[in-house]
This record gives structure tokens, sequence and C-alpha cells, in this order.
């Protein structure tokens, strides 16, 4: 089988994307491992398929999955990949697009080279909580599950441990959670590394992890938005919202800049692409954004109770925005 598809990526969250709106395709758990898989696939920390919606209000239904082959709710990162590569189809270099997901309708918007979206409600915030051997364990879920601690040093953090740990801790089942580790570097810029579910390893960022880690960051200082974060892919994506209640949250995210035409080849190869012998590829455009400067670092005291839930009407208006990068295009073999 021989499946045409488009990769995409968003500040080092990369994907493949699949145009299913006729639904022919039908992939297997396993199969779509493979696909993910850089060494024998195309690589890629998920996939999102553009199936027919069964609304009419929408132009299409997102299906994302992780890679490890499963189904997962939300990709902040992906969502705003697939308004942009929902246009492409659609022929749209502006307006809006309303699209289903596992965590409600959304609606992006095309902006240049930047995508807004509106996300489904974050919900189930608890901060303080003592889970196993670990203290200050902050939760917040933001589509998917995510938890946060802020550490002093990013570096020597053992982020895969820990990750993989709180990642399949009992508090957390049965679905499990994405997990953070946070540096604050000055009142307005936290540095964020990744332990993704689904794909359970490092990656290089995470929409819905910036996003959690920037209202916890406001819940514990105080700080007011917005709020920038720097990720492992060393982009520097800014959060901003209303600290009243989080209905209805929109989330502006850039999103590669794809041309309803043919997109502008480049020279530069990407080092992470994984080019196989089943696989035809054509490079296409990439951007990148110039990061603010550090400022001071002092942070107020936290300004709620320890060992509290917070009520989920807390903040709104949430939105992040950050760098469109790369794309490219090609049809893979798939064997199994």
């Amino acid at each position: 089988m021989y499946l045409s598809f488009t990769k995409m990526n968003g500040a080092g969250n990369d994907f493949i994307m699949l145009d299913n709106r006729k639904g022919h395709i039908t992939l297997r758990p396993e199969q779509i491992a493979h696909l993910c898989d850089r060494h024998r696939g195309i690589g890629a920390d998920g996939l999102l398929m553009v199936n027919p919606p069964s609304a009419s209000n929408a132009s299409f239904r997102m299906r994302y999955y992780n890679a490890d082959g499963y189904e997962a709710e939300m990709c902040g990162n992906g969502a705003r990949c697939f308004t942009r590569y929902g246009a492409h189809l659609l022929e749209k270099i502006t307006g809006t697009i309303v699209f289903e997901t596992a965590a409600g309708v959304l609606e992006g918007e095309l902006l240049e080279d930047q995508v807004k979206i509106s996300m489904s409600q974050p919900h189930t915030i608890h901060l303080h909580e003592s889970v196993g051997e670990y203290q200050n364990v902050h939760s917040l879920n933001t589509g998917v599950p995510h938890v946060v601690l802020f550490v002093d040093d990013l570096d020597t953090t053992p982020v895969i441990q820990v990750g993989r740990t709180l990642r399949h801790h009992p508090r957390f089942a049965p679905a499990g959670t994405n997990v953070n580790f946070v540096k604050i570097l000055s009142r307005h810029l936290l540095e964020i590394r990744t332990f993704e579910r689904g794909v359970e390893d490092e990656t290089l960022a995470c929409g819905t992890g910036v996003v959690a880690s920037a209202i916890l960051h406001h819940l514990l200082s105080s700080i007011d938005p917005p709020i920038r974060v720097k990720v492992r892919g060393q982009d520097i994506l800014e959060v901003h919202f209303s600290s009243h209640n989080l209905l209805n949250p929109c989330v502006p995210i850039p999103a590669p800049i794809f041309h309803t035409d043919l997109l502008r080849k480049t020279e530069r190869l990407i080092s992470t692409t994984h080019i196989s012998r089943n696989m035809n590829v054509e490079l296409l455009h990439s951007s990148s954004l110039v990061h603010p400067d550090i400022q001071d670092a002092k942070v107020p005291s936290p300004s709620l109770p320890q060992g509290k839930s917070v009520p989920n009407d807390f903040v709104t208006n949430v939105t992040l925005q950050g760098p469109a990068d790369f794309v490219f295009q090609g049809t893979f073999q798939l064997k199994m």
C-alpha cells in the first residue's frame, strides 16, 4: 500500500498528515507506529488523519494518534498544524475552519504564518500534591492530562526516568499523563522539557504542556500574562490568558506556512528527517522566529493555598503563539 502524506512541524513537534476525506484509509495501531518510527518509517511524534465530519457545521474531523499507534484526545501543536493542512485542502489562505476532535469541536483561524485555535476547556487543576516520592506535583488537563514539576536545573533532571514513573503512576491511572519539567528563567519566561505519553520519550515541544505550565506558573506566582515558554527545540512560545474562568479558551499557535499552490523548496536538508528507500519526499518551506531577551527572574510567592484543587473557571481566553516550521510531502510504501 502506498500512502501520500505531508509532514508538518510545529515548534519541534512533527506530524504525519493523511487526507482521509474519502474514508479509504484504515490503519492498525502497529501500522501507525511503523509510520512514526524514525528508523524504519517516515518518523514523527504522531499522525493526524483528516476524516469526514459527523456534524454539518464542521469541515473535518481530526483524529490524532501518538507514535505508539493509539489515539489520543487532543494535541495542541497537532491541532494548529491540522488547521493549516485543512486550509490547504480547502484552498483557503484566510478565514476560519471548524473541525471536530475527540476533545470537542474546535475553530482554527488563519493568521498569515500563525494559526489561532479555540481549545477544549482545561479542567482538573490540582496543586502541591505528593505522588510517590515526589512532592509539589501540580496537574492540569488542557485537552490531555499534564503533570508539571518546577525544577532548578533542567540539564541534570532525569526527565526520562521521572517522566516514565509519573506517566504510569496509579494516581493518574488508567489513562496516564504527560509530564513536564519547568525551570523559571524570569518572571515571564519559563523553560520546559516534556515526557510525552504515547511517544513514551522526551519530545522537542508540546503545545498543551506549554499552556498547562504557563497557567500553573500564574496560579502559583500571580505573574500576569503573557508568559513565554522556551521548549527543548529552542523555540519560544507565548501564552496569553485572562485570570477568571476557563470557558472556551482560544490558543493561537503558529503553523507551518502551507501555500495552496506548490510550496517553495528549501535547499536545506532537515537533519532529523529519515529518508528511506520506501519514501519519496519533496522538501518545502520553513521559517523561524527570533527569541526575546531574558529578564530578571524574581518570582512572587504562591498566591493560592497549598494542597487545594482549583476551580475550573480560574482562567480563560488562553492563547499561545510561536514560530512556524518546515513541511515536506511525499509517498511511503507501507508493507505491513
